[in-house]
C-alpha cells in the first residue's frame, strides 16, 4: 500500500466497494454486474460519484443500480484456522 494510500486511511478513507448493475441499450432485459473497489470517503463517496460521472458521458452502458459496501474502521486482516496440517 501506497503511502499516500496509509494518510487517506487516516483522514478517514476507507476501501469502498461499489457494485453497477447496468445493461447496454440493445438488450435492456439484461442485467449486468461490475464491481470496483477504491478508498473512498463516506457519506458522499466523491471517487464513485466521480467514476459514475464518467460512465455516463463515455460508456454507452445504462445504470440500473449501484449498491456501496464499505469498511468501518482500519484493522490488521483477520486470520481464521479451520483445519491443521502436519508436514513431515
Amino acid at each position: 500500500m501506497a503511502d499516500t494510500d496509509l494518510r487517506r486511511q487516516l483522514d478517514g478513507w476507507r476501501l469502498t466497494t461499489a457494485e453497477v448493475l447496468y445493461y447496454m441499450p440493445d438488450h435492456p432485459r439484461l442485467l449486468q454486474s461490475f464491481v470496483w473497489q477504491t478508498l473512498d470517503l463516506a457519506p458522499r463517496y466523491p471517487r464513485i460519484a466521480q467514476f459514475l460521472d464518467y460512465w455516463k458521458r463515455e460508456i454507452e452502458a445504462v445504470i440500473h443500480s449501484v449498491r456501496i459496501a464499505g469498511s468501518e474502521e482500519i484493522a490488521p486482516a483477520k486470520l481464521r484456522f479451520g483445519r491443521e496440517f502436519t508436514l513431515h
